[in-house]
């Protein structure tokens, strides 16, 4: 039944554009992270950053030939949420690398420990996502004027799951027929250690999606490299001017182009990216971030430009955005992803 449904909900540019993953859906391939469990690496107590990072590297290598062992006494996968747990300390799991120590304080994603907001299968995804077993976490490291999601994004609100129990809940959202476990907020970012922790008792073959801003660290890049299946990626906006005003995040364009090119380099990992068509930025956003996309990951990525824009949160205050799209506005979005040939794209 499930195989089923995956052919039926499968459109042929998202096959092309998504062939590993539809080739886990089918039972043909493994996860990344699940065979990041596979490779062994010896590590002990009170090793410092330096060898640590050694140590992933080497592991890493171990991962791009395949070297992999059935039952590792310690694996890969455990290395990294050590390290990402060492980061907590001085928290730079981001590009604002606020260096909180977060076991004592909260950042400034407004995160301390990892509370889920909620948590349940999404159908309101793409396509080829759904039924998307979507986790919610609060907090996040942009303070986006417009957020739909502003209620969770700017405050502390939800419960706390040891990793244990939320590693059970996605199996069970498996067994309900979850195409994929869909880390999202908020910002999964600040969230990393928690998510990396859960992995390790997860025992099913679910797909892991990463549907962040992409304004992650190149240390937390690292540690995403051999877990991420499908990077459904928000690229907002096509400058830092625009980025400063509206997300309040420094660096925007600099940071953000570098992960995708970080992302496109990791093991397995293929791309969703969405950008949100926003009103009067066509030609200071839009066109330039799909530019980029078609020069830099190419005319066959999947690509999702979007016309659910809506005003909200803080909008009012920006009389430049506090309007929906207009007809001319989406049929100019639309005319641009023609003439830069995507092949694999949706226009919604």
């Amino acid at each position: 039944m499930w195989l089923g449904r995956i052919s039926r909900w499968g459109s042929e540019g998202a096959r092309r554009a998504l062939s590993r993953y539809f080739s886990i859906l089918e039972g043909m391939e493994e996860p990344v992270f699940s065979i990041t469990k596979r490779v062994e690496v010896r590590f002990k107590d009170g090793l410092s950053f330096d060898e640590l990072w050694n140590l992933h590297a080497e592991g890493m290598d171990k991962l791009r030939e395949n070297d992999l062992s059935e039952k590792p006494e310690k694996n890969l996968l455990e290395l990294k949420a050590l390290i990402a747990s060492r980061i907590l300390e001085s928290c730079t799991l981001c590009e604002i690398k606020c260096r909180v120590n977060r076991r004592e304080g909260i950042g400034y994603c407004r995160v301390r420990e990892s509370l889920i907001a909620s948590d349940f299968l999404h159908y309101g995804e793409e396509p080829e996502l759904v039924p998307s077993y979507t986790v919610f976490f609060s907090g996040c490291n942009f303070r986006c004027v417009f957020c739909q999601n502003w209620d969770i994004s700017q405050h502390r609100v939800g419960v706390e799951h040891v990793p244990e129990f939320m590693a059970l809940k996605i199996e069970e959202a498996f067994r309900r027929g979850a195409k994929n476990v869909n880390f999202v907020g908020g910002e999964p970012t600040p969230h990393l250690p928690f998510i990396l922790e859960t992995l390790r008792h997860v025992r099913v073959p679910i797909p892991v999606i990463w549907n962040s801003n992409m304004y992650m660290s190149e240390e937390a890049m690292r540690l995403l490299d051999g877990i991420v299946d499908v990077y459904l990626a928000d690229f907002k906006w096509g400058n830092d001017r625009c980025a400063l005003r509206y997300s309040k995040v420094p660096r925007y364009w600099e940071v953000v182009t570098r992960d995708f090119l970080l992302a496109a380099g990791h093991f397995g990992a293929e791309f969703l990216v969405r950008h949100l068509v926003m009103p009067d930025h066509l030609d200071c956003c839009t066109r330039p971030v799909l530019e980029w996309i078609a020069e830099n990951l190419g005319k066959d990525v999947r690509v999702n430009v979007m016309f659910q824009y809506r005003p909200e949160y803080r909008a009012d205050e920006y009389p430049e955005i506090s309007r929906g799209l207009s007809v001319e506005e989406r049929q100019k979005a639309a005319q641009i992803v023609g003439e830069l040939g995507f092949r694999n794209a949706l226009v919604s």
